[in-house]
């Protein structure tokens, strides 16, 4: 007999990693237009975290039970699109918080093939480079021999945001911490710099945000027609932060941009071209198997990790 139940992650409060449970869900059954993926990994980002400890409650709400996880790395089941066949590797992003699981029904438009060569692991430390691919090219329109600023450089979105600029042509400049600046220099930054004490930093044509905190100091080493583009804010600070940058958004000189990530089937497809090429390569710091999710969350939280925490799915 078939099973109509899978073990998944939930949460029944806001807290430390430690509210993270396992539970048992409803198979999911997918919609028209939706693929049924047998999950093979996933990341932890950054965001999740902030979700689970109740920092994002007007997106997040305080209805409970919540599951958790955002990125995809699995084979296909049950295809629901000609695009795919049972068997495939597929990478993408869910429909809401709930990869952290067996199976999920995705929309097909959120879901392209894995390159080939690349294991589920490996793959799951990538989704997330669409968000630097979309930042990069079509909020900064990053042009060869720019200045390109890296906040972050070693974490989830700022590895793959080194190799991409690189890639894209600009000098790269990469903030991280002291014990990370082997790992930014290997990515292809031109320059590594202990962010605690980083010297005169000089002008730069684009800076990409991953961290958030005090965006004006960053601003003001943008050049006349520099462009900033953040992926995060200050959490401790919120309505300031927002409000400091959406007033900079319209500026036609120096301005700064605000967005949150919605891949679509089309940015995994030019993701995959940039691994193919060998532009882009994985970085994975950590791996945990399922059961062990509140690990992973606490190795994210902890600091310094050098590319992605990976969670198996077995």
């Amino acid at each position: 007999m078939l099973s109509t139940s899978i073990r998944a992650i939930a949460y029944d409060r806001y807290g430390p990693p430690e509210v993270l449970r396992e539970t048992t869900l409803p198979k999911p059954v997918p919609a028209p237009g939706e693929v049924l993926v047998r999950m093979r990994a996933l990341s932890v980002n950054g965001g999740e975290l902030a979700m689970r400890a109740g920092r994002l409650l007007p997106f997040s709400g305080k209805r409970f039970p919540k599951t958790i996880g955002l990125d995809l790395v699995g084979e296909v089941v049950e295809p629901g699109s000609s695009r795919f066949a049972p068997g495939e590797l597929v990478w993408g992003a869910g429909r809401s918080m709930n990869t952290a699981a067996e199976y999920v029904a995705v929309p097909a438009d959120r879901i392209d093939h894995v390159p080939a060569g690349l294991d589920p692991v490996r793959a799951a430390a990538l989704p997330v480079g669409t968000t630097a691919i979309t930042a990069l090219r079509d909020k900064a329109r990053l042009k060869p021999g720019e200045r390109l600023l890296v906040r972050g450089a070693t974490g989830g979105v700022g590895y793959v945001a080194v190799q991409l600029g690189k890639a894209m042509g600009a000098h790269v400049t990469g903030l991280t911490s002291a014990k990370n600046l082997d790992l930014a220099t290997e990515l292809g930054a031109d320059v590594a710099l202990d962010y605690r004490n980083p010297g005169e930093l000089g002008r730069f044509d684009v800076i990409l945000d991953t961290v958030g905190s005090d965006p004006a100091a960053f601003r003001r080493l943008l050049t006349r027609r520099g462009r900033m583009v953040a992926i995060s804010f200050d959490l401790d600070h919120p309505v300031r932060t927002l409000g400091y940058l959406a007033a900079h958004s319209p500026l036609r000189t120096r301005w700064v941009r605000f967005f949150s990530g919605n891949p679509k089937a089309e940015l995994f497809a030019e993701l995959s071209r940039w691994v193919t090429a060998g532009a882009i390569r994985p970085v994975v710091d950590r791996v945990f198997p399922l059961s062990e999710l509140a690990k992973a969350h606490q190795a994210l939280e902890d600091g310094g990790v050098r590319g992605k925490v990976v969670v198996e799915v077995s």
